[in-house]
């Protein structure tokens, strides 16, 4: 990806304000866009020359330091205006708001240690608001020039199982949808009712591309579009069996929500002009997709990746990346510390995690020995990035439909193999031990479960293995490992370790000695 070359340090932005106090400050938009200053990336194209030919549900940090950017790139580099993107808020209409008092241009500060990169983005040609848009979002996806629609909503909003992978037609959101045709509210309901009134014009459809962290998340959306088709009209689900396309992909960066201290670099970079919805990430950025036939932009030249079957690809994120993250985030939250960047920097859960990657997670995969101990190196390094405040609470929330894909799977391998699996087992201990620890008032995290109702009454089980037990039965959550009784003993152990000894001497009874040395 083309990076801007000028660098500032982040601490700039806690300087004296560029603009008096007393004045008005001009606000980004296409009109100032030749005023910005030199140091600072811009659209190469008129960003209202674009017409729209993506839609995007899920207009949040991660869709617009990503996949716009990603398209941004490719728009530059082969001068194509069919694919300015609709970006739709599912919910909350500020980000909305934002973007439209500024022509739909932001700011993605890439953040490199104490180093920034600025660059505006003008892909987004609509902002749209779905529970208030006049349009509807299933007419949007439609419309004959939309011939690619994407998706950020995160795992949950696709309304599917973890145990079954198939649609949860009994929800309330899909209720909802199957009830309410004119108004869905759930991205699949949306996605259905689009591609239905495609069907009843005789019109080709768009390519529906998954961008969420899950397993096989093209295969998912697919089933979860028909098996929702299917409870509306068996012609209309037959129909998208045949005719729709529902490519994988896997998405890489860092992403951070916006702050005021975000909005204050963003204001110095752009010379006092003032951008009311900057994002923030690291430089870090892969996009992998599954080929497809069809339209599309040419999103290679902008940094993305075209092969046949992303699955190893998925492995390797879901395992060593987001798996990691979240035995960061449960056993750094317990120990007092509020970020990924702290909690990596601890010599110990550091080389726990680097350990666990190595040792646990990456030897379920196909990489290269040498390729693997890279790809640690560079996390490792992406992980410590003192600049990205990566918060336990996003990173750990809804562990309940992640356990499966990111640790559950990797550890039924390695109980199969005959390998050792104790940073797995003291993962899910730290998570099952956080729906009391998170109680306490001096607490980093907070407890953002969609189970957390019927699992609170289990974590009232005094017992350390008892209560284990009871979690590891959840098969929603952790399906049928092998070797189930092994399995409840050492997460009880850890379980009794964590509120016996604490964190740091748990850890460091599960390290081997070169990790150990190592100092993460």
């Amino acid at each position: 990806m083309r990076v801007p070359t000028n660098t500032a340090v982040a601490e700039q932005a806690a300087e004296s304000p560029i603009i008096p106090q007393n004045r008005i400050v001009p606000r980004l938009s296409a009109d100032i866009l030749p005023r910005l200053p030199e140091s600072v990336a811009r659209p190469r194209f008129l960003p209202r020359s674009l017409a729209t030919g993506i839609v995007h549900l899920g207009c949040g940090s991660f869709h617009r330091a990503h996949q716009a950017l990603v398209t941004q790139h490719a728009v530059e580099a082969d001068r194509d205006p069919r694919w300015g993107i609709a970006a739709v808020a599912m919910s909350r209409p500020s980000v909305v708001n934002a973007l439209r008092a500024q022509d739909n241009l932001y700011t993605t500060l890439l953040h490199d240690g104490g180093k920034v990169n600025a660059e505006v983005v003008g892909t987004i040609t609509e902002a749209v608001h779905a529970p208030s848009d006049r349009v509807g979002v299933a007419r949007r996806i439609a419309d004959p020039g939309v011939r690619i629609v994407t998706l950020t909503v995160t795992a949950s909003g696709y309304c599917v199982s973890p145990a079954t992978g198939r649609l949860d037609a009994d929800c309330d959101p899909v209720q909802h949808d199957l009830h309410c045709r004119t108004r869905p509210s759930t991205p699949i309901g949306m996605l259905v009712g689009g591609l239905d009134v495609v069907r009843r014009r005789g019109g080709t459809p768009p390519v529906v591309i998954s961008c969420d962290n899950m397993t096989a998340n093209g295969r998912q959306l697919r089933r979860a579009v028909i098996d929702f088709a299917s409870l509306r009209d068996q012609r209309l689900a037959d129909w998208i069996d045949r005719n729709v396309q529902f490519p994988s992909s896997v998405v890489d960066r860092i992403v951070q929500p916006a702050t005021p201290a975000d909005s204050a670099v963003a204001r110095n970079w752009l010379g006092g002009i003032e951008d009311l919805s900057p994002v923030s990430a690291e430089p870090f950025l892969t996009w992998t997709i599954e080929d497809f036939e069809g339209e599309r932009p040419r999103w290679e030249l902008g940094g993305a990746r075209f092969v046949a079957d992303v699955t190893d690809y998925e492995l390797a994120k879901l395992r060593l990346l987001n798996g990691t993250h979240m035995l960061l985030a449960y056993l750094g939250a317990l120990d007092g510390h509020g970020t990924i960047a702290e909690a990596s920097a601890d010599p110990a859960l550091g080389a726990l995690a680097r350990q666990f990657m190595l040792r646990e997670q990456g030897t379920t995969l196909t990489l290269p020995d040498t390729e693997l101990h890279r790809t640690v190196d560079d996390l490792m390094v992406r992980f410590r990035n003192p600049a990205i405040r990566h918060d336990m609470t996003r990173v750990g929330r809804n562990g309940s439909d992640k356990m499966i894909p990111r640790v559950v799977d990797a550890m039924a391998e390695n109980i199969r193999a005959g390998r050792p699996t104790p940073g797995a087992a003291l993962l899910i201990a730290a998570w099952i031990r956080w729906f009391d620890a998170s109680r306490a008032p001096d607490a980093v995290m907070e407890l953002v479960d969609p189970k957390v109702d019927t699992l609170d009454e289990l974590s009232a089980i005094a017992d350390p293995h008892r209560r284990a037990g009871a979690f590891l039965g959840r098969t929603d959550i952790f399906g049928t490992l092998p070797e189930p009784e092994r399995v409840h003993r050492e997460v009880g152990d850890a379980l009794a370790e964590l509120a016996r000894d604490g964190v740091g001497a748990a850890v460091r009874r599960r390290l081997l000695p070169e990790f150990e040395r190592s100092n993460g």
